[in-house]
């Protein structure tokens, strides 16, 4: 969407990041497709981030590299150590399962509203701001607690009062080629993750015993009995496996990979300028 007003730039080299697929959202501009197109046959290198998009970009440039979502350990290890817990989390019963992200068209809502229905003496915590969905369309039960938005550096403090970390995604076009930064921090922050069956959550992590995937609201609720029984003993070998999975994955791997790239292809562009000016003067 920036293209209207950054078209007529000369770049040395343009670098398109596709994080989503933002033309599958709820009040997409219906130019969107047009200008990635516009821009795809711009970029020098497309990046993706996550391996459905990459499946769905490779086809359309030939510079395609996929790099899923990773995670900042040191700061969602802090979850692990015993936090104070936030005012407005303190007094709300155990066990708590907790959400934190954007609450939009990407959320079921209906599935929440069963899962706290059926469980009522557990406490749903939902942190993230509500966009393009009526705040009169979320369900209200005394055990679904909507605390708003909280800063990035807060949210070790809210996962750390959690006993499982959830991630109620609905299958809809939106949430088609998702990869979620959310499964890589709860883990890091050393809880269990109950995940509807979003396409990279079960390619990337469904193999692990600390990630429970279910369809519905009968097998979400049987996933998180089983989640809080592993939150119990993180010591029975579930986090140790999580861990080894994590270790590999850093956002400073992720940004020296994708600077790699990108000064290799200046580097080429360099080299190519330079020989033409080598064959000018000759």
């Amino acid at each position: 969407m920036m293209l209207p007003f950054s078209r007529h730039l000369d770049t040395d080299l343009t670098v398109y990041d596709a994080m989503d697929e933002l033309s599958k959202f709820r009040f997409a501009p219906p130019k969107l497709l047009d200008l990635e197109q516009e821009l795809i046959d711009k970029a020098d290198i497309v990046f993706t981030g996550g391996s459905s998009l990459y499946e769905a970009k490779k086809g359309r440039h030939d510079n395609v590299h996929c790099f899923p979502s990773s995670v900042d350990r040191v700061h969602f290890l802090k979850a692990r150590a015993r936090q104070f817990d936030p005012a407005d989390q303190e007094e709300l019963p155990r066990p708590r399962l907790g959400f934190y992200g954007v609450i939009d068209e990407r959320f079921d809502t209906e599935l929440l509203a069963k899962v706290a229905e059926m469980r009522p003496d557990w406490s749903f915590v939902m942190i993230g701001p509500v966009v393009k969905i009526a705040a009169e369309d979320l369900p209200r039960r005394p055990n679904i607690h909507y605390l708003g938005p909280k800063t990035y550096a807060e949210l070790p403090a809210y996962l750390s009062g959690w006993d499982v970390a959830l991630m109620p995604f609905a299958m809809n076009e939106s949430t088609e080629f998702i990869s979620p930064t959310k499964t890589p921090e709860y883990l890091a922050g050393g809880k269990p993750v109950v995940s509807t069956p979003v396409r990279d959550v079960v390619r990337h992590y469904g193999q692990l015993e600390g990630v429970l995937i279910a369809g519905d609201a009968e097998s979400f609720v049987a996933a998180c009995d089983q989640a809080l029984e592993l939150g119990r003993h993180p010591e029975c070998g579930w986090l140790a496996e999580a861990d080894l999975i994590l270790s590999a994955t850093s956002w400073d791997t992720t940004q020296a990979r994708m600077a790699g790239l990108v000064a290799d292809l200046l580097g080429t562009r360099s080299a190519t300028a330079s020989s033409a000016l080598l064959v000018a003067a000759e």
